[in-house]
């Protein structure tokens, strides 16, 4: 799977994107993550990506041509059969989920992130070019690529074998959420002892098993 992400910032997302698991996915050519910085899509000499609102106010927003000429050049490089979803982050937008990242890991071959900034992005590109709204939670944020970043990582995690193990999934283990422990067995901290549950170390795999389901937390897969 690909991911494009238009964002004037794009040394702001390379170092979370290029480690760990994202990174060795990309190196295993499992995924491909583009960062496309927005300014390179600017045609005028200062390469301007913002201007001043129409009906005043404060704050500067986001042109839609070169977001668009990013769009144009991103979907000319790509296999014509390939599917592709344009995003456009809004605290406003629809709430990103967990069946949401599942589901667009199995339905597009491309997710193309446009990443916000200021006092926002010109309404018209969600209508021009077809992009949705999305939020990842009831809050602002300062700009797009945060989001971009989560969103990129949820969907990933669902690509054959992103993860190394499919049973690394959460919700293909049916439970989640349950309490943790590695070693020390014992830990001491400030005077008080912090012990392991004597169960996960019995070696009983069905009293473990119901262990942890006792103690699972649901989230809102």
């Amino acid at each position: 799977m690909r991911f494009d992400i238009i964002t004037i910032f794009p040394e702001s997302l390379r170092g979370y994107l290029n480690s760990s698991i994202l990174g060795r996915a990309q190196k295993d050519k499992k995924i491909e993550i583009n960062l496309h910085n927005l300014r390179d899509f600017a045609e005028d000499k200062h390469k301007k990506t913002d201007d001043k609102p129409y009906g005043g106010g404060p704050g500067m927003v986001i042109k839609i041509e070169p977001i668009a000429l990013a769009i144009g050049s991103i979907l000319k490089s790509k296999v014509k059969s390939q599917k592709s979803k344009v995003i456009v982050f809004s605290p406003t937008g629809k709430q990103f989920t967990q069946k949401m990242a599942k589901d667009w890991a199995k339905k597009y071959d491309n997710l193309i992130m446009i990443c916000g900034r200021y006092e926002g992005i010109d309404a018209r590109v969600k209508k021009a070019l077809k992009a949705e709204e999305i939020s990842i939670g009831p809050y602002i944020l300062t700009g797009g690529e945060l989001p971009a970043a989560v969103v990129a990582d949820a969907v990933a995690r669902h690509i054959s074998n992103v993860l190394g193990k499919e049973e690394s999934l959460e919700e293909e283990r049916g439970i989640s959420g349950f309490p943790v422990y590695t070693k020390p067995e014992v830990f001491e901290f400030k005077g008080k002892k912090y012990i392991v549950p004597k169960v996960l170390l019995s070696g009983h795999h069905i009293k473990i098993k119901n262990w942890r389901e006792k103690h699972s937390k649901n989230f809102n897969f």
